[in-house]
């Protein structure tokens, strides 16, 4: 029930922050009417959270009385003040990963501000990559893309499930008009507007998201009603019913997949931090 309360924070909070000129910094929705929206994460000390996200992956602060939350391209990272039950590894959500103009560069600035890289590796293509591991046991991938405009770009979420990855997969292309695709060696992957989701078979039982260092995840939907109606009708059982917030007009509603990993859809979380146009995610 704590991320209904954190949601209708966030929106009561956002009221009148974003000018209506600004130009939204969520990618444009598939023909689906959905897009990539947000990483909701629990975090004992959002303040060093904040800190890391602004000056190593070069986030803004959105000016949030009651949430803390960094805008990036494609998506927004919250932050609830709460101790995570456990980190990303041996959760149904194991990573996210972003990508960096120079992987070298980044692990110096990193790695001189005492911060911990969990391992280095050569990538896909050749390309080198890592995995960093944030305070709370948060796992982030990297991986080099010279030509991007950003200082770092989220481009995958990584869910790992106990059950069929494959069919996992294609219950998200059906349902949410994904586009699937092999990503590197992952066969299993599809993209939406600003985010790749891939899914690879567990080797044992992994934990529900919710609790943990990720609590959820998200997508922002066009007409989210009508979609959240045929969601139902298709079998989903979402965990908090379709809902407006009548203050702002955001709309929520939760449902967790076959991994265990909860998914939170929302309406009108576009425009809650402006960016320029951040253009296509390079892969």
């Amino acid at each position: 029930m704590y991320r209904v309360v954190t949601l209708v924070l966030l929106a009561l909070a956002t009221t009148g922050i974003v000018p209506s000129s600004a130009s939204s910094q969520l990618a444009a929705p598939n023909p689906t009417g959905v897009s990539w929206g947000h990483i909701h994460l629990n975090v004992t000390d959002p303040d060093e959270h904040t800190r890391i996200w602004t000056e190593h992956f070069g986030g803004r602060v959105v000016d949030l009385d009651l949430v803390r939350t960094i805008s990036l391209p494609n998506t927004v990272v919250m932050l609830n003040e709460r101790a995570p039950s456990g980190g990303t590894s041996g959760s149904s959500l194991d990573h996210f990963g972003f990508s960096v103009p120079d992987v070298a560069a980044f692990l110096e600035r990193w790695r001189a501000d005492g911060l911990e890289v969990e391992s280095e590796f050569e990538g896909f293509g050749g390309l080198p990559q890592a995995y960093l591991l944030l305070p709370d046991g948060i796992r982030v991938e990297l991986e080099q893309i010279p030509t991007l405009g950003y200082p770092a770009v989220p481009y995958h979420v990584h869910v790992y499930t106990a059950g069929d990855a494959e069919a996992l997969r294609d219950e998200f292309v059906e349902r949410f008009g994904l586009t699937p695709r092999p990503r590197g060696s992952n066969p299993f992957t599809a993209d939406a507007p600003g985010m790749n989701v891939s899914f690879t078979a567990s080797e044992g039982p992994v934990a529900p998201t919710r609790g943990r260092a990720v609590d959820h995840i998200g997508f922002e939907v066009e007409g989210l009603e009508a979609f959240a109606r045929e969601l139902a009708e298709q079998g989903v059982a979402f965990d908090v019913e379709y809902r407006v917030l009548e203050e702002v007009g955001v709309a929520i509603a939760f449902f967790s997949d076959a991994s265990g990993t909860t998914w939170e859809l929302t309406e009108g979380l576009d425009g809650l931090a402006a960016l320029p146009e951040p253009g296509p995610v390079h892969r």
